[in-house]
């Protein structure tokens, strides 16, 4: 992680501060072996005025995270210090009282109660934390937390290429831009699709042939004369141009009917190796689509994610087939079939990948957006070892929810047609964003 985090241990001298330091140098050690930037004193700090002229002292700018931890007892005066220089958001922590059956000797439950009452009161974003540092849930709650609080912070940089506008009727691919960048960070670049295809074609075969040596290091079988490759390899240089030049995390392209009519290639090629390459791609222009595939990509440590259609229900199995056709990270395929070549389904044309995907558990998620606002669709289930139900690319998952109340309340709520999908289980940095974000969560597990 390469955010800077603010390590800020508290306590007031009526307690016992000997044994509180015990904690605090723990807390330390464990903190600055996670891998993160600790800025932090090298000692208590029992006043405000105390933890007033350390602040002044460190640079501010660059802090991801407060971690507040009441190692005693302390009023709110110190959250509120804190809150008024830094505008991070907080980890209120509070560690376990080191002896019973007699003097209450740190009182930290009571501090972090206290804080996260005033936390809440400012409207402030803020987590608690309970347990002691060494404690292996103590650690991978942190690292959670960390991870949700750099996602954001990689929200902020994440900029998205919207290749043409969405078709028509296609609503919930469009997104207001000003609001979007609002909530969420994300910053819309639109690039013209006509111009793309235009300047793709005027490209040498020396500039665009490194496009297919790259695909045919995946996709089983891919015939590199085939017009349809080319004009893959063509429109793909010229895209990697603009992402290069604009700094774009993600694509979102409108690939019909111009993809057919005017290119005379499909564009699943396309989303495909940009998706495998970290570039993550959405079809039908879907903006949210392609913020979703980018939070599951980031949370995940960088695996690919996928996006499709809730297409067919198989009560017998509490599964769903999430579906579309031919759009796939080369990654994704079943590994006993793996990546192949194929031509859309509706207009066949090439190329576009036909292949079922692996089995494994899996994260859905969607960035949502009505009239009321953003809020966040949560689910988990385990991707089938199933053969590809439809032609194009699909996966058949099995929900932790009942299948037929599921889908009712997701149609009830709803809900946009595209799932994004990840082969991880993510499910609790989802709701913590959706907690840091103060958006509405849904959430469909067993849990």
């Amino acid at each position: 992680m390469s955010m800077k985090v603010l390590y800020l241990p508290i306590g007031r001298k009526t307690f016992d501060l000997e044994a509180g330091e015990i904690q605090r140098k723990k807390s330390s050690e464990m903190l600055n072996e996670l891998g993160i930037e600790v800025i932090e004193p090298e000692e208590i700090l029992t006043s405000p005025d105390d933890l007033n002229d350390f602040l002044k002292a460190i640079a501010k700018d660059d802090i991801g995270v407060s971690i507040y931890q009441s190692v005693t007892f302390a009023d709110g005066e110190f959250v509120e210090t804190l809150i008024k220089q830094v505008d991070a958001p907080v980890m209120v922590w509070s560690i376990r009282e080191p002896s019973i059956n007699g003097r209450l000797r740190l009182n930290s439950l009571t501090g972090g109660n206290s804080t996260s009452h005033v936390l809440k009161c400012a409207k402030h974003p803020f987590s608690f934390l309970f347990g002691n540092p060494e404690e292996a849930q103590i650690r991978g709650r942190l690292k959670k937390y960390l991870k949700v609080q750099q996602m954001i912070q990689d929200l902020k940089q994440f900029k998205i290429g919207v290749i043409g506008e969405h078709p028509p009727g296609f609503f919930f691919s469009g997104t207001d831009e000003e609001m979007l960048q609002k909530q969420l960070g994300v910053e819309v670049k639109s690039v013209d699709l006509m111009k793309a295809f235009e300047e793709s074609k005027k490209l040498a075969e020396g500039e665009w042939e490194h496009a297919i040596d790259r695909a045919q290091q995946q996709v089983i079988g891919l015939n590199r004369n085939d017009e349809t490759v080319q004009r893959f390899a063509q429109f793909t240089t010229y895209v990697e141009s603009v992402v290069n030049q604009e700094n774009l995390s993600g694509l979102a392209i409108r690939c019909w009917p111009e993809f057919f009519n005017e290119l005379g290639a499909a564009a699943c090629s396309t989303l495909s190796q940009f998706t495998e390459d970290g570039i993550v791609s959405s079809c039908e222009s879907d903006i949210h689509g392609s913020v979703s595939m980018f939070i599951l990509q980031q949370l995940s440590g960088g695996k690919a994610p996928y996006l499709g259609d809730m297409v067919h229900v198989n009560e017998a199995s509490n599964s769903v087939v999430f579906w579309h056709c031919g759009a796939g990270a080369y990654s994704l395929a079943h590994p006993d079939q793996g990546a192949q070549p194929g031509v859309h389904p509706n207009r066949k044309l090439g190329f576009t990948m036909e292949f079922g995907l692996k089995p494994g558990q899996v994260t859905m998620f969607r960035v949502s957006y009505t009239p009321d606002g953003y809020r966040l669709l949560v689910m988990r289930g385990n991707a089938l070892d199933t053969p590809k139900r439809f032609n194009g690319t699909s996966v058949e998952v099995e929900l932790e929810t009942e299948i037929n109340d599921t889908l009712y309340s997701l149609m009830e709520e709803g809900f946009e047609p595209h799932y994004a999908l990840v082969y991880e289980d993510v499910v609790e940095e989802l709701v913590e964003l959706g907690r840091q974000l103060d958006l509405e969560t849904i959430v469909y597990t067993k849990d």
